[in-house]
């Protein structure tokens, strides 16, 4: 699978993953810097930035399997690795299971552990196959692509735009990280930003209960891409962490 990356500086391996429907330009501002001291190295996922499409639908495993193949393909020893949104559902699941392994972990903003959007996002995909059912009778099939719009809609804006990475999105936000958490011991840094409402501080603070030998700051005046908003600050806290 042809994958783009970008791969700056020198020293320790710091490996970034970014979120859903971005890519790895997301950490320019932080790269810049800390590129003065590590070796930073970035991936565009699957499916995302100049990254090939997976060939199928892929659960949240086989992206943890992809780094872990990237990361053997490159012979990195990777001392920090670090994840925003869907990227930290990556990290989780890698350092959880074993797929790859790292000295220290950031998760940025992290998805993953929601049980209330997990009841409800099944609750919805129960709906959306009552919904495809119904919808494939004529006269009602006029109505099905509305509906589907509707009901993406619910589920979040991510699946809306997702295209034929739909079915991955949907299997990706069915997985309630709780267990693969409460497996982490490894110094971990918890980064949230207080206005966040894709993945709301409640998210971070669940986090925060789960890991063992995790900080969580909070930057107050920051949303979901509080790297992208507030990097100096993040910076700041990275660099203590460090």
């Amino acid at each position: 699978m042809a994958t783009e990356y970008q791969d700056e500086g020198s020293g320790p391996v710091m490996l970034f993953l970014h979120g859903w429907q971005d890519s790895s330009r997301t950490f320019d501002a932080l790269a810049g810097h800390l590129s003065q001291k590590w070796r930073v190295i970035r991936i565009d996922l699957p499916g995302f930035g100049r990254t090939e499409m997976p060939p199928l639908a892929w659960n949240l495993s086989d992206y943890a399997a992809f780094v872990a193949t990237f990361i053997n393909k490159l012979n990195l020893r990777v001392a920090v690795i670090a994840g925003h949104s869907f990227g930290g559902r990556i990290v989780i699941r890698g350092i959880a299971k074993k797929y790859f392994d790292a000295e220290k972990m950031i998760l940025i903003a992290s998805a993953g552990v929601a049980p209330r959007r997990r009841a409800r996002n099944i609750f919805l995909s129960w709906g959306a196959k009552v919904g495809r059912a119904i919808t494939a009778v004529p006269p009602f099939n006029f109505w099905r692509e509305p509906l589907r719009q509707r009901l993406y809609r619910l589920i979040g804006s991510g699946y809306t735009d997702a295209g034929i990475l739909a079915s991955t999105f949907a299997r990706i936000v069915a997985e309630d990280l709780s267990e693969d958490a409460r497996a982490l011991a490894m110094p971990t840094l918890l980064i949230w930003g207080a206005r966040d409402t894709e993945t709301p501080l409640a998210d971070g603070q669940r986090f925060a209960s789960l890991i063992r030998a995790s900080i969580l700051r909070v930057i107050n005046d920051a949303g979901h891409f509080v790297h992208q908003e507030k990097p100096q600050k993040v910076i700041r806290i990275l660099q203590e962490f460090l």
